[in-house]
């Protein structure tokens, strides 16, 4: 109970004093380094359906959010976010997740942000915050933020989805999958 209060009053202060808190309804603009990628993004992603958080602001506070993984299972076995907990997408089910509790706010990613916005509405039947990762995991790399493997060593490969897909992970130091 204590901790649910101390990461309430923790987000309260970060909303209260400004820091880089970038959770909004509405397109954000900004929050992802290519002009182009955040356009893709704008005419992509329904602001209106779940509130996006920046990869800043998650890599800041990683331990105050509950990270969901919602791209397809090789790509989470590949790499991903440290922490996060694979969801899946086509075949999301609440039963992966069945033992979490609603005390912290949730964050949900995949590639882009639209798997994750989907499976994020899906999230607000059951978790009072969810947010979707603005620019998901490319910006994450984009931004050379660590990546982990099953083993929960550091990698720099990346899962891309597919060749079209990939043009959006512009950090050269990243391998790219798909």
């Amino acid at each position: 109970m204590m901790k649910k209060i101390m990461r309430r009053i923790s987000l309260f202060l970060m909303l209260l004093t400004g820091l880089q808190w970038t959770a909004c309804k509405g397109q954000p603009t900004g929050l992802v380094k290519d002009v182009s990628f955040d356009e893709m993004l704008a005419g992509m992603l329904d602001s209106t359906q779940v509130s996006f958080l920046s990869v800043d602001q998650l890599h800041a506070q990683t331990s105050d959010f509950l990270i969901l993984d919602a791209r397809e299972r090789a790509e989470y076995e590949l790499s991903h976010i440290p922490g996060a907990v694979w969801v899946g997408y086509d075949d999301f089910n609440f039963d992966r997740i069945r033992n979490l509790t609603d005390e912290e706010p949730v964050v949900v990613y995949c590639s882009v942000g639209y798997r994750s916005e989907k499976v994020g509405q899906k999230l607000q039947e059951k978790f009072s915050t969810v947010y979707n990762l603005y620019g998901s995991i490319f910006e994450w790399a984009n931004r050379s933020y660590p990546l982990v493997d099953m083993e929960g060593d550091s990698t720099k490969t990346l899962h891309t989805y597919n060749k079209r897909w990939s043009k959006w992970v512009k950090n050269p130091s990243i391998q790219k999958e798909y």
